[in-house]
């Protein structure tokens, strides 16, 4: 018998968007018994937003104000950055943090803020596809603290160490997005370290999706995790009894405030008691 573990998932927008107050946030989460802080990756967000901070600064500032919590992005759209810079920042970011990231990945969308589109970046959900399983070799390879040696249409890497290796091994854990009836983002997940499931309508949902990692992953679940996005005031028991391990807090990103979360935060995390036969 464990307990779920609760985060605060956090839009990096306007009153959130300084990287100090983030830092603040973060301590008071820690004190006040939360198991984790992660926060949104994008460059620009829809109206009424206007302030967007950068994850990567803000993270190692969280990773600096505090000693025990989890933190990490939820998730980074890896076709948008480049793999080997990313192993780079994940492993020095570990260390800063002495072994508490946790990496969150994904497709990323244009949906919400045009700003794949607006940079540049590949539209097609195929391709992007193909360039998030590739950068995922490549981090994996690149974490082993061995010559990375990967040649494709994507990414080529040649005989590269990345030293040094991140403090948690072999890697740092990497949770997977994906929505409900989308069975690649559950392939993927399942050959990875948890899940992170979006657009969630009820907890019969989750129950089915746990119950298709458990298959993929021929019922080896021993520390694997599937964190469930709640707003405040949903009750997690349903969805704990349903195979979730964390809950994050979400907060809408137009309305998203100090206030608003520094309330939530002094609720305190959820104390739900769950069963892990895994």
């Amino acid at each position: 018998m464990t307990r779920l573990r609760s985060a605060l998932w956090l839009p990096l927008f306007d009153e959130l968007a300084d990287p100090v107050v983030l830092a603040r946030l973060a301590a008071e989460a820690e004190e006040a018994g939360w198991h984790g802080v992660f926060v949104w990756d994008h460059l620009r967000w829809r109206a009424p937003v206007r302030q967007v901070a950068d994850p990567w600064i803000t993270l190692a500032a969280i990773a600096t104000a505090t000693e025990s919590l989890r933190f990490g992005p939820m998730v980074t759209p890896l076709a948008r950055r480049r793999p080997a810079k990313v192993a780079k920042e994940t492993a020095t970011l570990d260390r800063l943090g002495g072994g508490r990231l946790t990496l969150g990945v994904g497709l990323g969308s244009d949906r919400f803020a045009g700003e794949l589109s607006a940079t540049g970046e590949e539209l097609d959900d195929r391709r992007r596809g193909q360039l998030l399983d590739e950068s995922l070799e490549i981090l994996a390879a690149a974490w082993s603290g061995e010559p990375v040696r990967h040649r494709s249409e994507h990414y080529t890497v040649d005989g590269i160490r990345f030293l040094p290796r991140p403090v948690q091994r072999p890697g740092v854990p990497v949770w997977a997005a994906g929505r409900p009836g989308n069975v690649k983002p559950l392939r993927r997940a399942a050959r990875l370290d948890g899940f992170f499931p979006v657009n969630l309508e009820n907890p019969d949902q989750l129950a089915e999706i746990v119950t298709t990692i458990t298959d993929l992953r021929q019922h080896q679940l021993t520390g694997y995790d599937i964190a469930v996005p709640l707003p405040p005031g949903a009750d997690p028991a349903r969805y704990a009894a349903a195979g979730a391990t964390w809950w994050l807090a979400e907060f809408e990103p137009e309305t998203v405030s100090l206030d608003r979360v520094r309330g939530v935060l002094r609720d305190g995390p959820a104390d739900i008691a769950i069963e892990r036969n895994r």
